[in-house]
């Protein structure tokens, strides 16, 4: 198990070059490298010379690398829920809150392949989980109930999150061989071996997109059907015509 460095040892210190060290500083900068090079940037070593310090300085602040993943999952988590305040309609809030996970994990896709699946235990996690959790208490919930389904409702969206970031993160050419096999490749099937396929042919290239909207909304019925507070209410679905694309392109372009 992994121990958090002690305040005390986490003081703001000048590096050779006179950056000041801090846990904000190094998370924003092995983001930096992770988005340019790969999860394989995230090394002591990689870090130090991008900080202009001693490798051997950023133990002052974590523990080993594997504690800087979870800062870094944590910082994820932050930024994407920054700013949330849940109106009084609870489905819509978990609604609200599924998109802005997944765009936090389309700002960070190189990242979101190991930070999607971690448990950060610290604060943004903790206020994330607090919210999701109070939100389903709010709609009328049972205890055990409220804690199970938050669990199937943030286990979708971290899936489609981050395989919709992991196909963000696929070279240009992939992700464009990807989009034109709907139009192409499927489009030729025998039907005679294939009728399912043939006769949805045209239907196809819809596949291209993220599927991530639609599941929650799927999800969000269900819940509003199943809760003792909301089954006289319509949840809320949004219009998803107006919606950013998905793995058509836009925030996957």
């Amino acid at each position: 198990m992994t121990t958090r460095v002690p305040q005390e040892r986490r003081r703001r210190r000048p590096t050779r070059s006179g950056v000041v060290l801090s846990e904000e500083l190094i998370v924003e900068t092995a983001l930096r490298l992770i988005g340019e090079h790969g999860p394989e940037a995230l090394s002591v070593r990689r870090l130090g010379t991008a900080l202009g310090c001693d490798p051997s300085a950023l133990y002052r602040y974590f523990s080993d690398t594997d504690d800087l993943v979870l800062a870094i999952a944590d910082r994820i988590i932050g930024d994407a829920m920054a700013g949330f305040v849940p109106g009084g309609d609870w489905a819509a809030a978990l609604r609200e809150m599924a998109l802005r996970v997944r765009a936090g994990y389309l700002a960070h896709p190189r990242a979101a392949a190991f930070a999607s699946y971690r448990v950060t235990r610290r604060e943004n996690e903790i206020r994330a989980v607090e919210t999701g959790i109070g939100l389903l208490l709010s709609a009328g919930f049972g205890l055990a109930d409220a804690t199970r389904l938050y669990l199937a409702f943030i286990d979708t969206v971290l899936s489609h999150a981050a395989m919709d970031a992991a196909f963000q993160a696929l070279a240009p050419e992939q992700r464009e061989a990807d989009r034109r096999a709907w139009a192409g490749a499927y489009q030729k099937l025998d039907p005679a071996t294939h009728p399912a396929l043939t006769a949805v042919r045209q239907e196809l290239p819809a596949l291209r997109d993220s599927s991530c909207e639609e599941a929650v909304d799927l999800l969000l019925e269900a819940l509003t059907a199943r809760a003792p507070a909301g089954r006289d209410r319509t949840p809320a679905v949004a219009d998803r015509s107006q919606a950013p694309p998905g793995r058509g392109g836009g925030v996957k372009g």
